[in-house]
């Protein structure tokens, strides 16, 4: 794929969305890091349902911990593998006030250093709650990536450093919304809607549907 047809396909994706965001429900940094802590292999829609609950309760740091992993739980058990992130989160907290203030940090060093912060965790926090340059690549981008040639890789790293070489500065903040959605509602896995999507003509998925 070359780099008029990226541009093009980016164009097309912010005129469509020209502000882009997390479908996950957060006010605060903090709440933006418990939120994707709790996202792994569970729905948006599921976490939104759990933190709508706990972060009124809960949305420092210090509250997390006066809740207790226990109280934790009680918010989080409807979501897959919450004993492990519970603890996470507890352990998370500590360190946030012990290190840092309460306060979230801003590099992907210190992100990373977190209990059950990996680089899409850390990738998702720098870009959507502090602007920076991020690519958090999850399933949907690395399908979208991969299928219709954007930027295509073996593996999730490989995808995300060929996404921050080849899609345009200009649509860097916004891209990994964008194409997180992409996948999640048109370029889906099973079943992609080739016959509504609008970059139809210039992706380069050789199984696509054609209208």
């Amino acid at each position: 794929m070359n780099k008029l047809i990226r541009q093009e396909i980016f164009e097309r994706f912010r005129a469509a969305n020209p502000h882009p965001t997390t479908e996950l429900n957060f006010n605060s940094p903090f709440e933006l890091l418990i939120a994707v802590l709790l996202s792994a292999q569970a729905t948006d829609v599921g976490v939104n349902k759990a933190t709508a609950k706990l972060f009124p309760v809960a949305a420092t740091p210090q509250a997390m911990l006066d809740l207790g992993l226990e109280g934790v739980m009680e918010y989080t058990k409807t979501i897959g593998l919450y004993k492990t992130k519970s603890k996470h989160i507890i352990e998370t907290c500590r360190i946030l006030l012990d290190k840092y203030n309460g306060e979230v940090p801003q590099t992907r060093e210190e992100l990373e250093a977190l209990p059950g912060v990996g680089r899409k965790t850390a990738n998702v926090v720098l870009n959507t709650a502090f602007g920076q340059m991020a690519m958090a690549v999850d399933t949907h981008i690395f399908r979208v990536a991969n299928r219709t040639k954007i930027a295509p890789g073996k593996n999730v790293r490989e995808v995300e450093d060929k996404l921050m070489k080849f899609v345009p500065k200009e649509f860097l903040l916004d891209a990994h919304h964008w194409l997180i959605l992409h996948g999640r509602y048109t370029c889906k896995a099973q079943k992609p809607l080739c016959e509504s999507c609008i970059i139809n003509d210039l992706c380069e998925y050789p199984a696509k549907a054609v209208p």
